[in-house]
């Protein structure tokens, strides 16, 4: 494992620069029936520069964790309808529903709703064709249209998460990476991957693996991962712009009605992006973000959606949730647009 992480580490320093997508390539995805909805991805689309011809409406029911899968085949028509066929990623501008059936929402925007992708108990699932992909236009590669929810209780909290991803762009922090173990073994499945952080950030920012439960009172977090079904303290910390953070748990994802912490903390504590599943995963690594993954393709110029989503082997579960074109370690000439 040692010596593929390090002839990763040599390929990525010779490798062109990473293209991530841009606003010419994201639809925005507005529920009229839902008035933040609304007042979120018109703002959404005037801060990004989204083409018009990129926004949807629709209209459905909000009031509500579960959207049925007939439902949502039938809305996800009507607003592939509207799109031009440029489009290769979504952003939703709602946080409920949160799910379709067995599947998150934003697994099914990106590969239709497909029972394939579900599993009832400790089973794996579809793997993802998007998974570690070099792909910079998803959809026309692989048929997979990744989309990440800009999720937020009130227009304050949005309009917070969506200026963070701006002020990222570019921005090149130099912050810290902090992976913690130890607190709760069943849920600590993904610290045994994490010396290979350190090794793929290759030295563009510090990495920190700790013993502890909670991260409190630091002012550089880039990076907090953490397998816990509760993160005390997180406000405690200053999360730079376009900073990334999720706690490996059973229900993160189920954002307004979880029986655990819901992935939306994160976000109000300053991240700019999060994760989180919405039907029991057990404790499967593969259904969740790799560390080690996510920071070296984010470091390598990728938008937070691609990093994100490529880090994952089994999404069908996860619901992404951030501001999508945030891209902090993106060079100006490197973005699709």
């Amino acid at each position: 494992m040692v010596l593929w992480a390090l002839l990763w580490v040599l390929a990525a320093a010779t490798a062109p620069p990473a293209h991530a997508l841009g606003a010419a390539q994201l639809a925005v995805v507005i529920n009229t029936a839902d008035p933040l909805s609304v007042r979120i991805g018109e703002y959404y689309a005037r801060a990004r520069h989204i083409p018009a011809r990129n926004v949807a409406r629709v209209s459905f029911g909000y009031h509500r964790s579960v959207m049925a899968a007939d439902e949502f085949v039938a809305l996800k028509l009507s607003i592939d309808q509207q799109l031009p066929a440029s489009i290769e990623a979504y952003a939703l501008t709602w946080t409920r529903p949160y799910r379709v059936d067995c599947m998150s929402i934003t697994s099914a925007f990106a590969f239709g709703f497909d029972t394939g992708y579900c599993a009832t108990g400790c089973e794996g699932t579809r793997l993802s064709r998007y998974f570690d992909s070099d792909s910079a236009a998803p959809f026309s590669d692989l048929r997979v249209r990744p989309a990440m929810s800009l999720a937020a209780a009130n227009f304050e909290q949005a309009q917070g998460l969506i200026e963070r991803g701006i002020r990222a762009d570019g921005s090149a922090p130099r912050g810290s990476a902090y992976l913690l173990y130890g607190a709760d073994p069943r849920r600590d499945v993904r610290a045994a991957r994490y010396a290979d952080a350190a090794l793929l950030s290759a030295g563009r920012l510090r990495v920190a693996t700790l013993q502890a439960a909670a991260l409190r009172g630091q002012g550089d977090v880039m990076f907090y991962f953490v397998g816990a079904a509760r993160v005390p303290g997180i406000d405690s910390n200053h999360f730079l712009p376009g900073a990334v953070a999720d706690h490996l748990t059973s229900y993160g994802g189920a954002l307004t009605d979880s029986t655990q912490m819901s992935s939306l903390h994160w976000l109000e504590g300053g991240a700019t992006a999060s994760y989180g599943t919405v039907v029991e995963p057990c404790n499967m690594a593969t259904k969740f973000p790799m560390p080690a993954l996510l920071i070296s393709r984010y470091l390598a110029g990728e938008s937070v959606l691609e990093a994100y989503w490529k880090s994952v082997a089994m999404p069908g579960q996860g619901l992404f949730i951030g501001e999508p074109l945030a891209a902090p370690y993106r060079r100006a000439q490197d973005t699709n647009r």
